[in-house]
C-alpha cells in the first residue's frame, strides 16, 4: 500500500493576460505606424496616342530617364542643368514636357526627374511609354 503525503497539486490555467497585453500594444503601434505613412498624390496626365499633337507648339521636349543618365531631345543632360536646358525649348512653362522612363528606371528616379522640373515651374509633364 502507498501512501502519499504530498498536498494535491491544482492544476494551474496558463494566464492570457501577458499575450492579450503584447497583441494590444502590437495593434497600438501599427495603428500609430500607418497614421505616419501618408501617401502623396501625384498630378500626372498619360500621353495618349494622337491627343497631345493638336495641342503641340515648338520644338519638341522628350525627356529620356535612363537608369544611367538623362537625355533631352537624344542630348545627354545632368539633373540639375535638365531645366537650364528646357528654358529655350519652351515658350512657357506651361508647355507639355514629355517623359520617358526606360524600362530599368526605378520609381524613385523618375520621382527625382519630376521634383526637379516642378521645381522649375514646368506643369505640364506627360508620362509615355518607351517603345
Amino acid at each position: 500500500m502507498s501512501f502519499s503525503f504530498a498536498s494535491p497539486r491544482v492544476r494551474r490555467r496558463p494566464s492570457l493576460t501577458p499575450m492579450i497585453d503584447v497583441v494590444f500594444l502590437l495593434l497600438v503601434f501599427f495603428m500609430l505606424a500607418a497614421r505616419f505613412g501618408v501617401e502623396t498624390e501625384i498630378a500626372l496626365s498619360p500621353a495618349s496616342p494622337g491627343a497631345a499633337t493638336a495641342d503641340w507648339q515648338g520644338p519638341p521636349r522628350l525627356v529620356q530617364i535612363a537608369a544611367d543618365g538623362i537625355r533631352l531631345n537624344g542630348v545627354p543632360a545632368a539633373l540639375p542643368d535638365l531645366s537650364d536646358m528646357l528654358e529655350p525649348l519652351v515658350q512657357s512653362r506651361d508647355d507639355p514636357v514629355i517623359l520617358m522612363p526606360d524600362d530599368e528606371v526605378t520609381l524613385q528616379r523618375l520621382l527625382d526627374v519630376m521634383a526637379q522640373l516642378r521645381a522649375a515651374g514646368f506643369s505640364s509633364l506627360i508620362l509615355a511609354e518607351a517603345p
